[in-house]
């Protein structure tokens, strides 16, 4: 594990963070398209990982700050604010985001690039 690889997953925890916030504040805004807007930005996120750094790890670091992110946004305050409710949409976004992530990081390979029609060898 280079300091380099260590950094990239880091920004990947933190860049999961993110999509995970902010698809808290957009998932229940404009149903169904707020939904479907934080699910595929999840998705994005979660694919994106696993094409840069070519590892499932990689899904795995963004899909933990995902979660560590709605999770620390769903816990209620003192002042009885929340931010996910107890709404089907807002479980569909948990759940659905999950699910995505489980998806990304069970993927068997990645797409490969397509080869030139050049002839090597010769």
């Amino acid at each position: 594990m280079t300091p380099g690889r260590t950094a990239a997953y880091l920004l990947l925890v933190v860049l999961g963070a993110l999509t995970g916030a902010a698809g808290v504040l957009v998932h229940a805004a404009w149903f169904p398209g707020g939904l479907l807007l934080a699910l595929l930005a999840a998705a994005g996120v979660f694919y994106g990982s696993l094409y840069a750094t070519g590892a499932k790890a990689g899904v795995g670091a963004s899909a933990a700050g995902w979660l560590v992110a709605v999770v620390l946004l769903t816990v209620s305050r003192p002042e009885g604010d929340l931010l996910v409710g107890g709404s089907t949409v807002s479980y569909a976004y948990l759940l659905g985001g999950m699910a995505v992530a489980v998806i990304c990081a069970t993927m068997t390979e990645l797409p490969r690039p397509a080869a030139g029609r050049a002839r090597l060898g010769k």
